[in-house]
């Protein structure tokens, strides 16, 4: 019942309140567990591809500090989310969602953990490409633009729709994690999947990915195709 009233109530405000342009939704895996990894510029951000995957079985992972919120608290339980520790290495939150995209499930989240203070990728984290690997699940990039809380809040505030841009890029699978060097082959993930949204993005979006030598073979073979 939760999640019909959230998914309504998300529904409801982005069609009346935002003016939103997706590209790329036929790039989205037609059955199957994925994740589903955007840019964090904002508080819609995750919202935002929940709204987009219009299935049952889409996972979050919350932050354990907005456990102090009694309607979130209510809320995220309901809708069957995960409470996670982002500054630890929360096994319990990663085992879950495992079990979870194992079962043929959808997270969807942002790599970079925490949203970016001057709307510019910062540095991803290995959790999700610890899940895709581990799971065999594809990453579906999703990039976002105009979604800063303060400019949403100034444009609501005047009665404006803010004008949000999604660009949705190809799946893609990470290969399974070996014995051997595993934190220089989760960066080397992270990367990747950092280097697949940056490549959506605009260039003033890109942060520290700007220079990467893979968003470099990336945005070549874009333009070249």
């Amino acid at each position: 019942m939760a999640h019909r009233i959230v998914r309504l109530l998300l529904n409801l405000f982005f069609r009346l309140c935002i003016h939103l342009e997706v590209t790329g939704m036929e790039n989205l895996p037609s059955s199957g567990g994925f994740i589903a990894a955007a840019n964090h510029l904002g508080r819609l951000d995750v919202a935002l591809v929940y709204h987009l995957l219009d299935r049952r079985d889409v996972y979050l992972m919350i932050a354990e500090k907005y456990q102090k919120y009694a309607i979130v608290r209510w809320l995220v339980n309901r809708m069957d989310a995960i409470w996670v520790d982002r500054f630890g290495a929360d096994f319990r939150a990663l085992r879950e969602m495992l079990n979870r995209l194992q079962r043929g499930g959808i997270l969807a989240i942002a790599p970079e953990g925490t949203r970016s203070q001057n709307g510019a990728l910062i540095e991803g984290r290995p959790g999700v490409s610890y899940l895709a690997a581990k799971a065999g699940v594809p990453i579906l990039p999703v990039a976002a633009t105009g979604t800063q809380d303060a400019l949403v809040k100034e444009q609501l505030s005047h009665f404006r729709k803010p004008h949000i841009t999604v660009r949705i890029g190809q799946p893609f699978i990470l290969p399974p994690l070996q014995g051997q060097d595993r934190d220089a082959t989760l960066q080397g993930y992270t990367d990747e999947i950092m280097c697949r949204i940056a490549a959506l993005l605009p260039p003033d979006y890109r942060g520290v990915y700007a220079d990467h030598p893979r968003l470099r073979q990336l945005t070549e073979y874009h333009s070249s195709g």
